[in-house]
């Protein structure tokens, strides 16, 4: 072979062995989907959950993309996430709507809408408890969807997503509803996770018991850009033990209409501090995580720029359907000036 020829040879296997590899990505469409379909944009798969247990046997090695179509998406058992190969892999496994908000052909009507009406799935000493995402895998990111409560009556407990694994790294929820309605389809939970890389932005908790509960190993947590309206437990659940103490990011959030604002692990805390938010008429700021909770008198935060009077007014469904913001600040609420809501502006 020619030296001229050799040198092109090698720069071509350079050039290929440079080339990232590509995302294994999977489409899914309730409405014109089949569950014996490759799962390619042209011929999607119907359900989650095959879609689920078809990205559970890549290899792990490239990033891992589940993109869902508008559309009403039932879970009748748990999400399984997991790597087949038991191997803790680096690369991302995504769940992202197909249309994002603020995308400039997004509306209400285009957010794929996730239903979990399972009996009993969750391990754990709750009884009678279900919940729809069991993330059992480093770097899950959640994205664009909205999720409703669970209407079956067997269901004590829901919790919509769930990480229980402490050692585990990587969970990202963006831009997501979670709308609960405490009589017909409430949710326990918006989420209930351990471990670290915990963040959470431009999501909006409606009428969910708990919104955001952490616990264990907790490390690198956030939570901003969000708003929380009638939670009427805890709108955050925040440490145990040792991770009650670590340092977190809460910024940029409204919370509001709660029974409690944050409810910690009990005894006094270094690292409370919030910053840019309102917080206001909730029936108690901070409380303890006991028995059963109660106020905590002991632990005052450091809050920087935190607005604590003002009735939020949101953009609610009307007569005339559901305008394009839902569940957003109105633009003469207070509070508006802050940059919470489902579109990242």
């Amino acid at each position: 072979m020619k030296p001229t020829a050799l040198k092109f040879l090698s720069f071509i296997i350079l050039l290929i062995w440079s080339i990232p590899l590509s995302a294994q990505t999977l489409y899914v469409d309730a409405s014109r989907g089949r569950d014996d379909a490759p799962g390619t944009q042209s011929e999607p798969l119907a359900s989650l959950e095959k879609a689920v247990i078809k990205a559970n046997t890549f290899s792990g090695e490239e990033p891992v993309t589940i993109k869902i179509a508008p559309g009403l998406y039932l879970i009748k058992s748990a999400l399984a996430i997991r790597d087949e190969s038991n191997r803790q892999v680096a690369e991302k496994y995504t769940f992202e709507a197909m249309v994002m908000p603020g995308d400039p052909d997004w509306a209400p009507a285009k957010m794929p809408v996730i239903q979990c009406v399972a009996d009993s799935n969750r391990a754990g000493k709750l009884k009678h408890a279900s919940s729809a995402f069991q993330v059992a895998r480093n770097h899950v990111v959640i994205k664009g969807l909205k999720f409703t409560g669970n209407p079956n009556p067997a269901s004590e407990y829901y919790y919509v997503i769930e990480r229980r694994d402490s050692t585990l790294t990587g969970l990202e929820i963006s831009q997501c509803y979670f709308v609960g309605e405490k009589n017909s389809a409430p949710i326990q939970g918006g989420f209930f996770a351990q471990g670290a890389g915990i963040r959470v932005d431009h999501c909006i908790f409606y009428g969910v018991k708990n919104a955001v509960m952490v616990f264990l190993g907790i490390r690198d947590f956030s939570l901003t850009h969000s708003i929380i309206y009638g939670a009427y437990e805890g709108a955050v659940w925040y440490g145990y033990g040792p991770s009650s103490n670590m340092p977190f990011t809460f910024s940029d959030n409204i919370v509001t209409n709660c029974n409690y604002f944050w409810i910690g692990y009990r005894g006094a805390h270094a690292n409370y501090k919030f910053a840019n938010s309102l917080i206001s008429q909730n029936a108690f700021y901070l409380g303890f995580n006991e028995e059963d909770v109660k106020p905590d008198r002991l632990n005052k935060p450091i809050e920087q720029n935190i607005q604590k009077v003002g009735k939020v007014a949101l953009s609610e469904v009307q007569t005339r359907g559901i305008p394009k913001d839902y569940l957003n600040l109105s633009s003469s609420s207070p509070g508006a000036h802050i940059d919470a809501g489902i579109f990242i502006r």
